[in-house]
Formats: C-alpha cells, structure tokens, sequence
C-alpha cells in the first residue's frame, strides 16, 4: 500500500478526499491535489500524517512563534520546540505532561501534545507497562494546533490554514513521506 493511500485510511479521510487520491502519487501531489479539489481539512490532515513526526512539530512550532501567543500558549510551545531540538524521552514527557495537564483545552497543550504523541508511553511516569501511542496520534495533535492557529484570525481562517499548509508542502520529500 502506498504511503499516501495507507495515511489516507489512518486518518479516515472521507470517500469524497480518497476519490481524489491515487496510489502513485507522490506525497506533495497528493497535498496539492486535494487543495486543487477544495478540500484543504483533508489536504492539511493528510499532510500532518505523511510528514515525518519530527517535521510535523517543527512545523507547528514555526507557524507559532509568528503568532502572538498567551503565555500558556508559549509555554507549550516551548516545550515542542525543546523535544524537536532535542527529541529525547524526557522533553517528549514534559511535552505530554503539559498538555494532559492542560486538558488539552488550550492550543499550547495541542502544541505540546504534538510532541508528547510522538513515541514513548502515554502510562502515567510511575507505570511499568507502557501505552504507546497509535503512530497517527502526532498527526492528530498537528491538525488541532495548524487549526487553532489559523483561527486566531477568524476572518482570515482559511487563508492562514492554507498559507500553513503550502508553508510544509516542501518538507515532504518527492519520494515519499512518513507511513
């Protein structure tokens, strides 16, 4: 199964978002063929989940730091951008420990959690036997957080969603994405 039809079926992207799909396309014509065909939700959910998890919180991060943020906001963005610069067990805890604190009810707890979805366990610390997360939960978190950045500006939400989306188009390589 191609990278782009397996991440198609992980994500659930619609009948109508698969009918715009082939097998051979390359990750970035699959992007854009999906944003030629009006359908920029499931352009930017299937970008989040072919770009390798690394990349997809780079991202997020990058089209943060632009934003004005609270400082809430800030925090979990730092601690994204921690685990990127150094993508350790221990910064990618601390990302998950902000944002399951947080309830993931504020955007820089779905920035953090971007981070704290990448690997590892999902068990609380003490917990012996680990959860790890389903490898689309980065992506899951990705599209929550580019989403709630673009809607900080309501009027221009789908400007700003797409301007995010093209921004990441040229981290996926012609060959192929994450699977």
């Amino acid at each position: 199964m191609s990278a782009v039809i397996h991440a198609s079926v992980q994500m659930e992207l619609p009948a109508e978002a698969n009918a715009v799909l082939r097998a051979e396309m390359t990750p970035q014509a699959a992007v854009q063929a999906l944003l030629a065909a009006g359908r920029p939700q499931d352009a930017l959910t299937l970008l989040a989940r072919l770009l390798p998890k690394r990349y997809a919180v780079a991202w997020v991060c990058q089209c943060a730091r632009e934003q004005a943020l609270t400082q809430e906001d800030r925090a979990g963005a730092s601690l994204a951008e921690q685990w990127v610069r150094e993508p350790s067990e221990s910064n990618r805890r601390a990302a998950f420990e902000f944002a399951h604190a947080g309830g993931y009810k504020s955007l820089g707890a779905w920035i953090a959690a971007s981070a704290g979805w990448s690997g590892g366990s999902l068990a609380p610390a003490a917990q012996e036997t680990p959860v790890p997360p389903p490898e689309h939960l980065t992506a899951r978190a990705t599209v929550a957080a580019i989403n709630l950045l673009a809607a900080l500006e309501p009027a221009e939400f789908d400007a700003r969603r797409k301007a995010f989306i093209e921004r990441a188009t040229s981290l996926l390589q012609a060959g192929g994405g994450e699977a």
